[in-house]
């Protein structure tokens, strides 16, 4: 009688075993009929979220006219581009108009300039911002903190021409401190009309202008730190210099290196407009820079295929320094940019 029971069970165990991948099949086609698709998903968090979505529309159809759609008109790098005959009837050229852009000697110039003003300014006018925003840190009264502040971030706000306009009447040939120096019975100098101070002068400007704001990022870097580190390093004894190279540089490095990726992304751009208000004057070799090498050649000589050419390159040349630096901040153990 036992064995019999005995069988029949293990009968009833083989068979429900036997139908378990039927049964496992139909609870999984009952729990997908209950969960709606990645695509219905998604078009009910829209729904859900459709005035978030909404006020996103602007700032996406600018970005689309201003940056996305303008990408099309680099096939004029690719033509003998007159704008009378417009991206459809425009002979094409192949490459021959990056042959002229390399064989350009004025070309050789502006990339030696360009390179030149951006590694000063990488080297000089970025770590300014880091500085600033460090020194800000440690003043202990917040008025005067704010005050400071303000006063560094109005120049920001200023445009290149009025920047330019005090700076000829600081430093002009008949600016402030020539009338100082030839009141004290010294010789004037010459800094704006001369070739040689011309990018020391703009590496100035640079930092002038732009170094006070830059201080807000790191200076709200500077305060997602945490307080109990400086506490705890205060205790072991360590000065005010210990704990700025241990702690809050470390803290902030990570903004360090996203921002100085994205700067290396634009190292090929150093300004137009500011470049362009001081070249009257002086010698083409010793000014001109990338853009406004595409602006005389492009708008002034007509040279619409060799100056978009020009634009193209500079901007295959920023996408892979921004890759490069993006791969190197990964490697060393940060975040990057993407």
């Amino acid at each position: 009688m036992a064995e019999k029971l005995t069988t029949s069970a293990q009968v009833q165990v083989g068979a429900g075993i036997a139908n378990l991948p039927g049964r496992l099949s139909g609870k999984k086609q009952a729990l997908s009929a209950g969960v709606p698709s990645p695509r219905r998903m998604l078009l009910r968090i829209i729904w859900r979220e459709r005035w978030v979505y909404l006020m996103l529309v602007p700032g996406v159809i600018y970005f689309l006219i201003f940056y996305y759609v303008p990408l099309l008109g680099n096939v004029a790098a690719f033509q003998d581009f007159s704008p009378f005959l417009g991206f459809f009837r425009s002979p094409w050229v192949g490459f021959s108009n990056f042959v002229s852009l390399v064989s350009d000697p004025d070309v050789i110039a502006a990339i030696k300039n360009t390179l030149i003003i951006s590694v000063l300014q990488i080297v000089f006018a970025f770590p300014a911002g880091i500085i600033l925003a460090l020194l800000l840190n440690e003043i202990v009264s917040m008025r005067f903190k704010r005050i400071m502040q303000s006063i560094l971030y109005l120049p920001h706000f200023l445009g290149w021409v009025i920047i330019i306009s005090i700076w000829q009447q600081i430093f002009g040939g008949d600016g402030f401190l020539n009338h100082l120096i030839t009141g004290m019975g010294g010789k004037p100098l010459d800094l704006l009309t001369n070739p040689n101070f011309f990018k020391p002068m703009i590496l100035l400007q640079v930092i002038w202008k732009d170094s006070g704001w830059s201080t807000i990022m790191f200076l709200a870097a500077i305060t997602g730190i945490d307080f109990s580190l400086y506490e705890a390093a205060v205790t072991d004894g360590a000065g005010r210099w210990r704990r700025l190279w241990h702690i809050t540089l470390p803290g902030i490095r990570g903004i360090i290196i996203l921002l100085l990726i994205l700067r290396l992304g634009n190292v090929l751009n150093v300004g137009f407009e500011q470049v362009y208000l001081q070249q009257a004057g002086l010698s083409a070799a010793a000014t001109q820079v990338i853009d406004t090498f595409v602006y005389n050649n492009g708008i002034i000589n007509g040279e619409w295929g060799v100056a978009t050419a020009a634009g193209l390159v500079k901007a295959l040349i920023g996408v892979i320094l921004i890759y490069t630096a993006n791969r190197i901040a990964k490697k060393v153990g940060e975040e990057g940019l993407f």
